[in-house]
């Protein structure tokens, strides 16, 4: 079993627990141990959205093992991201030092001293500053007009915990829009408007909860298709539409065979022509297609 499904499986069963009122301890730490010592990549954090069912683990557990290891799971796939990124690690560990299992995380990478501690955070922020301090400043009134509707799309529903600063976010997304086109006409405008469209559709809130994570970096987002953006759900039909176009496309090259065998379901009549594709494995009996020549209705034969 490859890495995606193995993530995707753990995700369903720890999903499970969330939505379950149980308290089960010991499943969730396996689990999270499981996803551990899984090798992730950010396309398999991209397609699994494992991230965000840990975070709502961490968030419904009241076991302090339980949110620890999970507090740890994120921090370390957060790293999978480019260093130089406003999503990157650099503001997340500053962000985060505070809650207490970080802290504990951050003494025990510090051989336990508070010295080494204070060090790591302190590095963590002259980082964030130099991060925030390459975003271009600008006094043009519809790039700042632009930064206020990315980040209004950001804050358009709830801010997960541990998330970066959305008005930051979203200058670095401007900036890198900008930086692209290097004017504010009309490709820059469509760039921005699809970007708002999306942070704010409500049918695809992992795409705002992953930019404010820092799963997709803000260069990422700048550049992402409407293809890449889009919710699983409407990849899924993107897929399955693309699907029934070739299969179209393929009935339509053969023409069909005219038969009297099919009833359609629409008009009644038998003026039929069918096809058969592979569609399945090559072990796998064809599947028939039929076409109404009285109405036009098409079905598909099992």
């Amino acid at each position: 079993m490859g890495a995606e499904d193995e993530v995707f499986k753990i995700g369903k069963k720890l999903d499970k627990l969330v939505s379950s009122e149980t308290s089960e301890h010991t499943t969730a730490l396996d689990l999270l141990k499981a996803l551990r010592d899984t090798k992730m990549t950010l396309e398999v954090l991209q397609k699994t959205r494992i991230g965000m069912t840990v975070n709502n683990l961490r968030k419904a557990s009241n076991n302090d093992e339980v949110v620890s290891l999970a507090k740890t799971l994120i921090k370390n796939w957060k790293k999978l991201l480019p260093a130089d990124s406003p999503g990157g690690m650099s503001r997340t560990t500053s962000r985060s030092s505070g809650d207490a299992g970080s802290q504990k995380m951050d003494e025990t990478s510090n051989d336990g001293t508070e010295e080494g501690k204070s060090d790591g955070s302190s590095g963590d922020k002259d980082t964030e500053r130099d991060s925030s301090s390459k975003l271009a400043n600008t006094a043009d009134a519809i790039r700042l007009k632009c930064r206020e509707l990315l980040s209004n799309a950001l804050k358009s529903s709830e801010i997960p915990e541990g998330a970066h600063d959305p008005e930051e976010l979203a200058a670095a997304v401007e900036d890198a829009i900008f930086e692209e086109f290097n004017n504010t006409e009309v490709k820059y405008k469509n760039r921005i408007r699809s970007r708002v469209a999306n942070l704010k559709d409500s049918r695809n809130p992992q795409l705002r909860q992953n930019v404010l994570i820092g799963l997709i970096s803000a260069q990422r987002i700048a550049a992402m298709s409407a293809e890449e953006m889009a919710s699983t759900e409407m990849k899924q039909l993107r897929e399955k539409l693309t699907k029934e176009a070739i299969n179209d496309h393929q009935m339509a090259k053969t023409g069909g065979t005219a038969t009297d065998l099919f009833k359609c379901g629409k008009c009644r009549k038998n003026n039929c022509t069918y096809n058969q594709v592979q569609t399945r494995s090559a072990d796998e009996p064809m599947t028939t297609f039929v076409y109404c020549n009285e109405c036009g209705n098409r079905w598909k034969f099992c």
